[in-house]
């Protein structure tokens, strides 16, 4: 993009920004009779007519930047690589040497050469298309919804399908779907950290609190999309949709280079040093050429010739279709993959963070207790918890259905008629408790409120026992924490009930009245392990991969489950304790430690902080609101489908079933991917490095050239062809065993052992051409041209199957079919085209059938020795590919 063009865009970015602005800030200020009025819409919301009308209006609520997802971009993406530039100067020159500046004009290198291109391109561009239809069809099975009144009646609709003025209900856990003025808030709480940067949740509420001329991220009662709401609820009314949201105008400027994965660095390292190797080798051997055989012309085309040689053209292809592959195999084994490149970092993972609750429980929270302060059951604390989690109305988790769910079995639900909600104080992760304030028949108020045990006790002046109220003394601290320990330690989790009649009669209520409440019980439920969770983690540990458990239960609980699913749980950490210790006792005591307990989110993010300094690579599974940090924090964030919305949204992997059997399975995937692209990687640079040598020394001694450019860009394209197949390649057990990085230096050593010894036997092709066919003159140059032709061939791709596998290819490890096939057809087209008069069109001799027992041992001998070197190589490294 030019100097005028990018000045452009920016001024189109900033007035279509302000006039978004200018429009917000008119919905922020007037009043809400006249905003309704406004939307054309109603408190009651919009019907489904009217939405349908208003979305072929305004169009899909999605953000669209520079339409990266056309076809024209995909045909650009697939024709522009580095590769295929230098291809295409590389067909320029040759051109103007071959047409242009030849007295007899000579098309066919030309051609050749943007066949290589033309055909790269048209593969990277189908299997883009593929990729972007495998895409697009897992994204539709994870996409978020929203909660949205329509004709009258709260419906559940796909965020894309959010139009101008509908009326959207919002809770803990919700992603603001477009930009809102919220018309009744609750303790409203949004983080906009991915707008402002501000690291702290911002309050949100309904009326008009702020000035004119304030920062529209400031304004109060105006939510972005892009934030989330962390804790409250609200309902609101959509003002704007897509590319006009606050988000939408700042697009363009927000979606410059993120930071690059592991596998993206990975790959440009590789392509680097291949290209590295290319511009080393091409004026070597054109001076070589142009000083031993005083033809620079021919020295300058040859050289162009092995420039194309060595350009590895194939690699986009390879990675694209290799990882569009394994995305698909993922999502058969119920894991969709949000992004490509997140493939390689699954497989790479060695340790996976994950939470207790739905992974390594049964996720069917059951309510087996309620029980006084000393530990007697008592069907009071199970009407006050029941009121508590019946009347709020944010996100009802497993604990409140579980309570929802025993209170109706004990034909509780008629008591609900004599109560009314006046107000609430929702729950959030830094307090862990949420209360209600009912109001019965008479008017009389009464302030119920459940938590954490410590949380709970810690805001509790009183404690009531045998009907009496008595004050929280030490003594009765300790009675009470004495018998919540008990039945933890039992494995049940435990959440204590508290209550206080002295409430104001008016106003609204705040976190700053949960204080001087009576404690007068607790609830104890079970979630019993899965189980398949012993198994899974035993899977994974076989694998590499160590599971850790980071969890915001108590201790008790968390050393049950673990003890029943196989987790280490010698040595427990809690929140307080890593509070406690600075960045590299942390570091250190995660080194042993499996269990970690009772944390914040803050908490967990800053252990997987500590595996990642110490050079893991780190999974962080997680579903809910809590687990946002961790996720962003991870090398690989994974969630479920059934998780809230800003858990999905931060992911790069989506499991469709909480199950850690599927995690380790799609682990498997992630690793068998991995192994082809590297397969084809260090294939393409050992082959390189061996041509190098090869014709480095070929120019050194002989009178001509080993071989003329039409025949290495024909040796190339059929090269190219065998490895196709290789995206489809099966790998071995023992190779997806354990985790594997990008490694330029394991890639650089492969290439010292590997390289010379193809030299070797090219070297010992030249001196069979040379000294027993008799090629060893001019004239039969052609003849010795089709000998190499034939033995580089069937060579390159002979020792693909060598090098797939660390065993004894066919009879330990079998390739697939689709590689067998590649290789198949292109070693029987070299040997038709080098012992039939197909040869004559390449410039060639056809070879004496004398060749075929020499060639037969020569092949045999490299492979031969490529296993010999193959066993040197693991015993030096310690593994193969």
């Amino acid at each position: 993009m030019n100097f005028m063009s990018k000045k452009r865009l920016g001024r189109q970015i900033q007035e279509n920004k302000q006039d978004t602005e200018v429009k917000l800030r008119f919905y922020a200020f007037v009043a809400r009779e006249e905003l309704l009025a406004q939307l054309s819409t109603t408190q009651a919301g919009l019907s489904s007519e009217e939405a349908e009308n208003r979305q072929d209006s305004f169009g899909k609520n999605v953000i669209t930047v520079g339409n990266k997802n056309t076809v024209l971009h995909r045909v650009r993406e697939a024709v522009v690589n580095p590769f295929n530039i230098i291809l295409l100067l590389i067909a320029i020159i040759t051109y103007f040497t071959d047409v242009v500046a030849a007295s007899k004009p000579d098309y066919l290198t030309v051609t050749i050469i943007l066949s290589l291109v033309l055909l790269s391109s048209l593969v990277a561009f189908v299997q883009s298309q593929r990729s972007n239809a495998a895409a697009e069809k897992l994204s539709k099975m994870i996409s978020n919804k929203a909660d949205v009144w329509r004709d009258g009646k709260l419906t559940e609709v796909p965020m894309d399908e959010i139009v101008p003025g509908d009326i959207v209900r919002l809770s803990a856990g919700d992603m603001l779907p477009a930009d809102v003025r919220f018309l009744t808030t609750k303790d409203t709480f949004v983080a906009q950290a991915a707008l402002t940067g501000e690291s702290n949740p911002v309050e949100k509420f309904s009326d008009i609190r702020d000035k004119q001329d304030d920062g529209l991220t400031d304004i109060r009662n105006i939510g972005f999309m892009g934030s989330n709401i962390v804790s409250g609820s609200a309902t609101a009314a959509v003002l704007a949709t897509g590319n006009s949201t606050y988000f939408g105008s700042m697009a363009k400027s927000l979606s410059g280079d993120r930071a690059k994965t592991s596998f993206e660095r990975g790959v440009d390292s590789v392509s680097r040093l291949l290209l590295r190797m290319m511009l080393v080798m091409v004026p070597i051997v054109f001076l070589i050429n142009g000083l031993a055989k005083r033809d620079w012309a021919g020295a300058l085309l040859f050289a162009i010739s092995i420039a194309v040689g060595l350009t590895p053209e194939m690699l986009p292809v390879i990675m694209t279709s290799t990882l569009a592959k394994g995305a698909v195999s993922m999502s058969r084994h119920k894991v969709i993959v949000r992004t490509l490149g997140a493939i390689q970092t699954f497989g790479e993972m060695d340790i996976l963070c994950t939470d207790k609750t739905g992974t390594l429980t049964e996720d069917k929270i059951v309510l087996e207790k309620y029980m006084d302060l000393h530990g007697e059951d008592d069907a009071r604390i199970l009407r006050h918890a029941y009121l508590n989690s019946y009347f709020q109305t944010g996100l009802k988790n497993l604990i409140d259905l579980a309570i929802i769910n025993r209170a109706v079995q004990n034909g509780l639900q008629d008591m609900l008629d004599a109560y009314n909600l006046v107000d609430e104080i929702p729950f959030d992760f830094s307090r862990r408790r949420m209360s209600v304030v009912l109001a019965d028949k008479s008017g009389k108020r009464q302030l119920i409120t459940k938590g954490a045990v410590e949380e709970i006790i810690a805001i509790s002046s009183f404690v009531e026992m045998h009907g009496r109220v008595w004050p929280m003394d030490e003594e009765n601290r300790r009675m009470a924490l004495a018998t919540y320990e008990k039945y933890n330690a039992d494995g049940l989790r435990m959440i204590a009930v508290a209550q206080k009649n002295e409430v104001p009669d008016s106003g609204a209520f705040s976190v700053s009245d949960e204080r001087d409440m009576v404690l007068i019980g607790f609830v104890g439920f079970l979630d019993p392990p899965k189980e398949s969770a012993r198994s899974a983690i035993s899977a994974l540990r076989e694998h590499g991969v160590r599971t850790v458990v980071l969890t915001g239960d108590s201790e008790g609980v968390a050393v049950k489950v673990c003890g029943k699913v196989g987790v280490n749980n010698s040595r427990l950490l809690t929140g307080r304790d890593i509070d406690r210790m600075d960045t590299a006792q942390l570091q250190e005591a995660a080194d042993t430690c499996d269990l970690f307990a009772k944390l914040s989110p803050s908490q967990k993010e800053r252990v997987v902080k500590a595996f990642q300094a110490a050079g893991h690579t780190v999974g962080y599974m997680g579903d809910g609101i809590n687990d946002a940090p961790p996720l962003r924090q991870a090398d690989v964030g994974i969630s479920v489908d059934s998780a809230v919305d800003i858990a999905k949204e931060t992911a790069d992997i989506i499991l469709l079933k909480k199950d850690l059997m599927v995690l380790e399975e799609g682990v498997i995937e992630g690793r068998r991917t991995f192994g082809n692209i590297i397969k084809y990687i260090k294939m393409a640079a050992s082959g390189n490095f061996g041509n190098m040598i090869s014709v480095i020394v070929a120019s050194i001694f002989l009178p001509f050239l080993p071989m003329l450019p039409v025949q290495i860009l024909t040796q190339n394209l059929l090269c190219d062809f065998s490895q196709m197949g290789i995206p489809f390649d099966s790998v071995d057990k023992e190779y997806i065993k354990k985790p594997h990085k990008w490694e330029t230096r394991s890639i650089k050593s492969f290439m010292a052992f590997l390289g010379p010894l193809s030299s070797v036997f090219d070297i010992l092709c030249f001196a069979i051409m040379w000294r027993v066919i008799g090629a060893n003159t001019v004239e039969l140059s052609p003849l010795f041209q089709c000998g190499w032709f034939v033995f580089g061939t069937v060579s390159q791709v002979l020792v693909i199957h060598m090098i797939r596998t660390a065993k004894l290819p066919f009879l330990q490890s079998n390739p697939s079919m689709p590689l067998f096939l590649s290789t198949f057809l292109v070693a029987v087209a070299a040997l038709a085209t080098g012992f039939t008069n197909i040869s004559i069109g390449f410039d060639m001799q056809s070879l004496p059938l004398k060749f075929i027992p020499w060639l037969a041992v020569i092949l045999a001998g490299y492979l031969l020795c490529v296993q010999l070197v193959k066993r040197l190589y693991i015993r030096r490294y310690g593994e193969w590919m």
